[in-house]
Formats: structure tokens, sequence, C-alpha cells
């Protein structure tokens, strides 16, 4: 599958990654790519309000069952940073990873650990108008896309995001 800008430029990994991401995981409300540190920052959405003990507990759930998943997968990762904030009636996690350690199972991992334990609240878009075969495409692009990443320096920091099934990325 390629993917063109409007004026028939071919978008790169990067803004395909975070394309990709975002319609293969409805779960997830922002991505952020900052290239010169070469990680991404994940954003959830869980529609409630929590004291700082929730929260706290959130963070720590979170933060220890991904090291595990690290452990287990024998990984190091340069970066993996979990931030939670308040806001009015929803709580951000914002989940931070360095490109070069991430991989397209550790993405469905905390996709799947969002689902388990956060499946009340958690804000996600619709995702049934995909058919499980794009969305295995969208899977094995992400893997593609992240591999291809690895080893390549950009310079355009990206921010992309939903609004009304639409997946809008822009230049920070």
């Amino acid at each position: 599958m390629s993917v063109k800008f409007k004026n028939g430029d071919d978008i790169s990994d990067s803004i395909g990654l975070l394309i990709s991401i975002l319609v293969r995981y409805p779960e997830v409300g922002s991505i952020n790519f900052d290239p010169q540190a070469h990680e991404l920052r994940l954003t959830f959405i869980l529609a409630t309000y929590g004291e700082n003990d929730k929260i706290n507990g959130i963070k720590q759930l979170i933060d220890d069952s991904v090291q595990i998943y690290h452990q287990w997968e024998r990984i190091r990762p340069r970066v993996f940073e979990v931030e939670c904030e308040n806001s009015e009636h929803y709580i951000i996690v914002n989940v931070k990873r360095d490109i070069d350690t991430l991989s397209r199972d550790e993405i469905s991992f905390l996709m799947e650990l969002f689902h388990t334990h956060f499946s009340n609240s958690l804000v996600a878009e619709n995702n049934e108008d995909f058919w499980e075969e794009d969305l295995l495409i969208q899977e094995e692009m992400i893997g593609h896309m992240l591999e291809g990443l690895k080893n390549i320096k950009l310079d355009k920091k990206l921010i992309a995001y939903r609004d009304e099934g639409k997946v809008l990325v822009f230049n920070k």
C-alpha cells in the first residue's frame, strides 16, 4: 500500500507509522513523534476523574506491566515513561518509548493492557468499519515502518490525532 500527499509525493515512514497506528488502534488518542530523540509518545484518554491515588495506581499498573513485558522479551529500552494527568473529566495517559527498541508486539501488548484494565473508561473511536484483514495489514505495516525508522535520522517533529473519523498529521 502506498500513501501519497495531495501533490503526489510519497508519505514518509514516520507519517505512515503514525497514520497506521491510529487506524489500527482506535484507543490511541494522539501520537507525537520526536525524530531527534527517536521517541514516540502515545496518548490515551480515560473518561474518568481521578484522585492522586487512582492516578498513581493507573501509572503503576502500566509501568509494572510493561516492565514485566520488557523483562520477558529481554528488551532494554532507552526510554520508557508513563505520565498521567487529570483533566476536568478525564485522565490523560502518555506512554513514551524510544523507537529503537519498540516493536509492533509491544504496541499490541499495550493496547491489550488498556482494554483489559480500562475498557469501561477508555475513550476510543469505533473501528467496526474495518475488516479484520485490513487491521492485520495495518499491523504488518506498523512493524515494517518501525523497523525502517530505527536506522534513519529525520528532522520533523510530528503529531497525529483522530478527528471525526479522519487522521490528521501535523509538523510541530
